[in-house]
């Protein structure tokens, strides 16, 4: 069984050899490790083969982590993928890096001022269901340059990009459409002066295509930890 540090060498080149296809330099895309259900054990092995950013779906079992690898703590960037409630976000504030799925102004508004005034400011995407799926969280597309406008003027907070979770298909075509759906929501955003940098798209089975599709940070799970 290949172990972590193997697989973690194998994403890192798809992602090279996806840039190297569309002309784009390797170091243009973050890899994000997705070590949610994993083991504060194995976000070490991760770590100590490189790896000094890693994303997490679920609050407590974050914070959990991050009190298990305190001794990193200054070399590790934690970013929240999964959805966040209002009443979680205090918490959120004070301990994570990174929020990708800000999809409402009553959270950009509590984590800005929740965010601890010692820390630097908290950086976050703004969540777009492209999709239309009533079960995913994200502001619909048509919404998101004016949530993005406020969020971008909020104290505490600073606004990187956009973040998509598009519903996953077994159609080269479809999927292609909807990364490029995400990916049009983006430039929308840049389009009318917000300067962002971060296109948060693409899992372990279309980075490829993400890649091609503008992606500068990439959520990867289980090419790297393996199958939950």
């Amino acid at each position: 069984m290949a172990t972590i540090t193997t697989k973690l060498q194998l994403v890192q080149s798809r992602i090279k050899q996806a840039c190297s296809k569309v002309d784009r330099p390797a170091d243009g895309v973050t890899l994000l490790a997705v070590s949610k259900t994993f083991s504060a054990a194995d976000v070490r092995e991760a770590f100590q083969a490189g790896q000094h950013r890693f994303g997490e779906n679920y609050v407590q079992e974050a914070v959990d982590k991050m009190a298990e690898l305190a001794d990193l703590r200054a070399q590790i960037e934690w970013h929240l993928i999964g959805p966040l409630q209002s009443n979680k976000t205090r918490v959120v504030a004070e301990n994570f890096d990174w929020v990708h799925t800000v999809d409402r102004l009553k959270i950009a508004q509590r984590l800005s001022e929740q965010r601890p005034a010692h820390l630097p400011p908290l950086q976050v995407c703004v969540q777009v269901n492209t999709s239309g799926e009533a079960s995913k969280s994200g502001v619909e597309p048509a919404e998101a340059l004016a949530l993005a406008q406020t969020v971008a003027q909020l104290p505490h907070l600073h606004l990187r990009g956009v973040m998509a979770l598009p519903a996953p298909s077994t159609d080269a075509s479809t999927q292609h459409q909807a990364l490029k759906k995400i990916r049009e929501v983006f430039d929308e955003l840049r389009d009318h002066g917000l300067t962002l940098d971060t296109l948060s798209m693409g899992m372990s089975a279309d980075l490829e295509m993400a890649v091609e599709q503008g992606s500068t940070m990439v959520r990867i799970g289980a090419a790297i930890f393996g199958q939950r």
